[in-house]
């Protein structure tokens, strides 16, 4: 694509084709012979190039897109990408038939990833990580969301978290961290859970708010992890430290975790597959997205689907997003994620496109900063060689990017 340098810090990609996301908008609010200018990493026009202000083209750097499609940058909004080592030791057992009480034992799941995260320095938690951001990146991505999980006490909650802090540091995106102090037990806390809510209440979120670690709290609300009302008591603090609250809710049963996190307004419930219609009404009426998470269905072959027609019928906006963290879902591409959505869970080709731009945005409580193409959000894009926006969906290995373009850069 070729570019002409302008002096008004303005910049105008023009001869696109648009997928603006806006919300309202028919489709995916598409603009056929678009363009877009941006100034100091805003958007201050998108739309029908031939309607642009003339203002805008002086004076401007002009990229000509040659026709290709612009949709807004995309916007993983659930990820544990800090974590040091990998499980595929694990995924060999499993292949070979052990239970997962048998892995275990054998120092599997997720305490596994606990320890090797304690035995990580921050340093190394950045380096380990960035490749897989590296991955996110190449394929468009521009904000990304990060939670904690695998320290499980106060100093290495910490530790992940000012990791995660450091990501946006080392390359050109937007991190959005969150505590989930509240993942599992840790090994010394010696099976009292309890006791370990109150130390994620007392102790960890208090910490992690005065240092401004956090822009949101998490929580696994299953059997195998915390009763709602353990997970209520961890969001009565978040609440009273002023952070927004999301859900790891419904994934292996029904603990009525939608309703919960619609009860305390979270930005987000997720995975969602044993939803019931009680919980996708709450969620609705409450503005809570449903973040669809078909990696963690596929790689530990889960049968029962998240209940798409319910949210559909309820209104409820739905995310998609990669889930990658090293035991369930060690996914770093966010097409592929579109392609499972689509292909598992019977997700249109509009619902993934906007479930990875305007409404992983709604997730992340960003909706007012990025997500689509209009004036006053950030000039997030992503540049495709692609001939229709169902080809994102559509391929399974394959990365049409063009370019990527952070805050306008």
């Amino acid at each position: 694509m070729g570019g002409e340098n302008g002096k008004s810090g303005l910049r105008l990609w023009r001869n696109a084709r648009l997928a603006t996301m806006a919300y309202g908008a028919a489709g995916l609010g598409t603009v056929e012979k678009g363009a877009i200018a941006a100034r100091d990493g805003l958007i201050v026009y998108a739309g029908v190039e031939a309607e642009m202000p003339a203002a805008l083209r002086q004076d401007a750097e002009t990229i000509d897109c040659e026709g290709r499609w612009i949709t807004p940058g995309l916007i993983d909004c659930h990820t544990h990408l800090i974590y040091a080592g990998n499980r595929a030791n694990e995924f060999e057992m499993r292949l070979a038939g052990a239970t997962y009480e048998e892995v275990a034992r054998a120092g599997g799941g997720i305490v596994s990833s606990v320890k090797s995260l304690r035995a990580a320095s921050e340093d190394e938690l950045v380096a380990q990580t960035l490749p897989r951001l590296d991955a996110l990146i190449a394929e468009g991505v521009t904000t990304v969301e990060v939670k904690s999980g695998y320290g499980l006490d106060l100093d290495n909650e910490k530790k992940s978290l000012r990791a995660a802090r450091r990501l946006d540091g080392e390359r050109q995106v937007t991190v959005r961290t969150t505590c989930l102090a509240a993942h599992a037990l840790p090994p010394e806390a010696k099976g009292d859970k309890d006791a370990f809510i109150d130390l994620v209440a007392g102790s960890i979120l208090p910490a992690v708010a005065a240092e401004k670690l956090a822009d949101a709290v998490d929580g696994f609300c299953e059997g195998i992890a915390f009763s709602p009302e353990q997970i209520a008591r961890v969001f009565d603090k978040a609440k009273a430290l002023d952070l927004p609250v999301k859900l790891h809710a419904d994934q292996l049963s029904n603990l009525h975790g939608a309703a919960l996190a619609a009860r305390y307004g979270a930005l987000s419930a997720d995975h969602l597959e044993y939803t019931d219609e009680e919980g996708a009404a709450a969620m609705a009426k409450a503005g809570t997205v449903a973040t669809i998470l078909p990696g963690a269905f596929y790689f530990i072959r889960e049968t029962k689907k998240p209940p798409v027609d319910l949210f559909r019928r309820h209104g409820v906006k739905m995310a998609v997003a990669t889930d990658s963290n090293p035991g369930t879902s060690p996914l770093t591409s966010l097409l592929l994620t579109m392609n499972m959505a689509a292909t598992l869970f019977g997700l249109t080709v509009d619902e993934c496109l906007a479930g990875v731009t305007r409404e992983a945005a709604r997730a992340l409580g960003l909706l007012d900063k990025t997500g689509t193409l209009e004036a006053g959000k950030s000039a997030d894009l992503a540049i495709w060689d692609i001939e229709r926006p169902a080809e994102l969906v559509y391929r399974m290995g394959f990365n049409p990017l063009h370019a990527r373009i952070w805050r306008g850069q």
